[in-house]
């Protein structure tokens, strides 16, 4: 069994996965096997948007559960969550849309979303388009990058020969150099 064929059976399921926990990594690379033909990129896109969106809605209804509850039981979250809460009402709805795109918050802002007063439908509406936004705009740029780095690959293939010289010959100048000062 190649490779090809593990990322043509299970790349699809592999990204939603890890798009459910947290993603970027996993939606580059997705992006990124589109490119080279192994995937297709629109199924790339709709796995990374509900891998993202079914995670978030689940760490919101967790939030919602026992996010006030974990809160109540450490002190010292109090004062960071008050902070965070207003955060939340002044700029609500660009956290809604934008928060996936800050790093180490893809998990956790849907958490503190659910103990907040936000509405369930609200959330999930504005929690629908940012996943669509980041799942179209990370797979795309793993699929051009993969492109990029394709046609890299391709041109140094024309020079392989004098590469390969090139570090021929920079190893016997370094094995002479070795030699010489010993």
């Amino acid at each position: 069994m190649s490779l090809a064929h593990l990322i043509h059976v299970y790349g699809y399921i592999a990204i939603l996965i890890g798009c459910f926990f947290e993603g970027e990594a996993v939606l580059v690379l997705g992006g990124m096997a589109a490119a080279q033909g192994y995937l297709v990129l629109a199924g790339v896109m709709v796995a990374g948007f509900i891998g993202s969106v079914t995670g978030d809605q689940l760490f919101f209804h967790l939030g919602r559960r026992y996010g006030p509850e974990a809160v109540a039981r450490k002190p010292r979250l109090h004062k960071a969550n008050a902070r965070l809460q207003g955060w939340i009402r002044r700029h609500e709805t660009a956290l809604l849309l934008g928060f996936r795109f800050l790093y180490g918050l893809r998990s956790a802002a849907p958490f503190v979303f659910g103990a907040s007063p936000i509405g369930r439908a609200r959330f999930t509406f504005l929690n629908a388009i940012g996943a669509a936004v980041w799942a179209v705009a990370v797979s795309y740029g793993g699929y051009v990058a993969g492109g990029a780095f394709a046609a890299i690959l391709a041109h140094v293939a024309h020079y392989e020969l004098l590469l390969l010289l090139v570090v021929a010959a920079a190893a016997a100048g370094l094995w002479l150099l070795t030699r010489y000062r010993s």
